[in-house]
């Protein structure tokens, strides 16, 4: 017999309002899959692009938006249970999309143990932040100890992730965020040197604080004018990693023309104009790494490892209950900028 879960689906783009709850069908897994009951859904800044009609790959709609989920397995493929998966294991998983629902099921190659220190939320409060800050860092920007690392929207989720990451392995750190708590706690919380306004002159202070020789790596979520700054912060070898376009979406509505503006204000890099200063460009999305998938395992291992050990932290913001309400709640939340660090979806029981 078919089963079903329920859903919180994107049926058209607009301000949160538009979310909807549904009863959708639910596929059975296959040999390599799990059921996993979600228990707790993480909220990024990406799905509220994908309701808003700005983010490029979406399946049809009507789907759930939600990249990452925490919660417990309730059956399990032939195959996965040959690698070890049974009935009771709590897992995260990460998706593509569809996060907000009571159920998913995916393959093994997407889910992750997580420790049993943490709670749902917690667990499900890591892998997207953590790993983009990991893959921004480690993989794309090769990071040193002792280098200089500015990062972007410190006080968000992967903000508050990549802080963590940089200081725990020996670097400068120097942030921006758009109020004073934020900033105070991403450096007396977190142990960055610095954080400037995101509002604010940022750009000569973050020269002053980085002295003469400049900023090693920046870590850019924002896009718009920003993305020029930070390049012209960097030092001879410096890299630039772009994995954001918050300033396209400053509202909870969807509006072209300053979505256009924020594009048209995000530098053009043309590769000649990197040789004479030295400098390097990344742009990553940790989902679509195709061929490299295999680099996310071993390093949410070493995330959770450290967050056993205390030396990470994910850090939740507030919770919102897993339904269409709580989602619309949740939205409105991120959109007013108000979160230090991430925001969750958890369910009732």
């Amino acid at each position: 017999m078919p089963q079903t879960t329920r859903a919180i689906l994107i049926e058209r783009h607009g301000p949160p309002e538009v979310l909807v709850e549904r009863e959708i069908p639910l596929r059975n897994p296959g040999p390599e899959d799990v059921h996993l009951r979600v228990r707790a859904a993480g909220v990024n800044f990406a799905d509220l692009l994908m309701r808003a009609g700005l983010y490029d790959t979406v399946p049809p709609r009507p789907y759930s938006a939600g990249f990452e989920v925490a919660g417990e397995v309730v059956r399990v493929g032939a195959r996965a249970e040959q690698e070890g998966w049974k009935v009771g294991d709590r897992a995260v998983a990460l998706l593509r999309h569809g996060g907000y629902a009571r159920d998913v099921v995916l393959t093994t190659r997407q889910a992750f143990r997580y420790p049993e220190s943490l709670t749902p939320v917690q667990a499900a409060a890591v892998p997207v932040v953590f790993l983009t800050a990991w893959v921004a860092l480690f993989e794309a920007a090769r990071v040193r100890v002792g280098e200089t690392a500015l990062i972007l929207g410190a006080g968000g989720g992967v903000g508050t992730a990549a802080v963590q990451l940089a200081v725990k392995h020996g670097l400068k750190v120097i942030g921006t965020a758009g109020s004073q708590r934020k900033r105070d706690f991403v450096t007396r919380e977190l142990g960055a040197a610095a954080c400037f306004d995101s509002l604010g002159d940022w750009k000569t202070e973050v020269r002053r604080s980085a002295g003469g020789h400049g900023i090693d790596v920046a870590l850019d979520s924002v896009g718009g004018r920003a993305t020029g700054s930070c390049r012209q912060l960097l030092a001879p070898l410096g890299r630039l990693v772009f994995y954001g376009l918050s300033e396209a979406l400053p509202g909870a509505r969807r509006n072209w023309p300053r979505a256009a503006l924020a594009f048209l204000r995000t530098s053009w890099i043309h590769p000649r104009s990197l040789i004479e200063p030295n400098l390097g460009v990344f742009g990553i999305h940790l989902l679509h790494l195709k061929e490299r998938e295999a680099i996310l395992r071993p390093a949410a291992e070493e995330i959770y490892r450290s967050i056993a050990k205390g030396e990470l932290r994910p850090i939740v913001d507030r919770t919102f209950p897993l339904t269409r309400d709580g989602a619309v709640a949740a939205h409105r939340y991120l959109h007013g900028r108000k979160n230090l660090g991430k925001v969750v979806l958890e369910a009732a029981d």
